[in-house]
């Protein structure tokens, strides 16, 4: 059944994180941002009633290597591992500062080349850090201008990803979170809204980027619990100004209040979101939130 090649997929997954964290036990080599999905993904493990996980395992794998002519050098891969993964392959990319955008992209390519032809269906994390050691540098002399990588294909990379993030908390009272999160929006011309109380509801959308990089400053603070419940990712082929104001399904980020009730004001009344998300054209969302049909 798909639910048990779930459970073994996420099996596999926790075998090869534990195989990487006692081969590289310290945070300079290897390290998973993401500890709330690895938490969920071993408690979906242990646990045969649990949910599938929400966020897939994020993690990074730094690899020094040296460089003719230059002492060592250090790529980065960046890491996530879909559910499906090893099913599917990780999804990896690997920089260094000393990589120019093509010479990046002819590498990442390249690498995903390798690993869809010798690993379909296996674990592959340290095959691939394998081939970032040994081949990676060679990539940074690379005079591409000659090469089959023209510019054009460089700039067709440059597709902008329009996203929306749908986060969820545990519960948002923190008058000083709500602030960051309505200040860290607007710093990174993000819109969406913000529901206090218990549960909390963000949601944000705007260029790619800047979502993940509201998401990182967000989930450092501490919470009882926050994950990304939900995510939409639109692939723009112009990427400028009007496309990505098209997309967006709300005009600036601001904080929204339902006729709260409850002795401390603050459960909210979900009647009122689900008829918010409706105008908004998000009303399946509610679904994804609360696993009820909105009404």
């Amino acid at each position: 059944t798909t639910e048990m090649a779930n459970q073994e997929e996420a099996e596999i997954q926790i075998s090869e994180l534990d195989l990487l964290s006692s081969m590289f036990p310290y945070e300079e080599e290897f390290v998973v941002t993401d500890q709330l999905a690895l938490a969920e993904l071993k408690h979906y493990v242990e646990n045969e009633s649990a949910e599938m996980p929400s966020s897939k395992v994020q993690l990074i794998l730094n690899v020094k290597t040296e460089v003719p002519n230059a002492s060592m050098v250090e790529f980065s891969m960046a890491c996530a591992l879909p559910f499906k993964y090893p099913t599917v392959l990780p999804e990896i990319t690997v920089r260094s500062s000393l990589l120019s955008r093509s010479q990046q992209i002819l590498l990442n390519s390249d690498l995903k080349t390798y690993l869809m032809q010798n690993f379909s269906g296996e674990p592959c994390m340290l095959s691939a850090r394998e081939w970032v050691k040994d081949h990676a540098a060679a990539y940074i002399d690379k005079d591409l201008s000659s090469s089959s990588v023209t510019a054009s294909d460089a700039t067709q990379s440059e597709v902008t990803m329009f996203t929306r993030l749908w986060i969820y908390s545990h519960h948002i009272y923190n008058k000083q979170k709500r602030k960051n999160i309505i200040d860290w929006a607007k710093d990174l011309s993000l819109s969406g809204f913000c529901m206090p109380g218990k549960p909390g509801v963000v949601c944000v959308e705007g260029l790619q980027s800047s979502c993940e990089e509201f998401w990182s400053r967000v989930r450092r603070l501490t919470w009882k619990r926050i994950l990304i419940r939900h995510r939409e990712d639109v692939s723009l082929e112009g990427g400028g100004h009007a496309d990505i104001q098209k997309q967006r399904k709300f005009s600036t980020l601001e904080e929204k209040c339902f006729d709260a009730h409850g002795a401390r004001g603050n459960h909210m009344d979900l009647g009122q979101l689900y008829h918010f998300l409706e105008e908004k054209g998000c009303a399946d969302i509610f679904q994804m939130y609360f696993g009820v049909e909105g009404h």
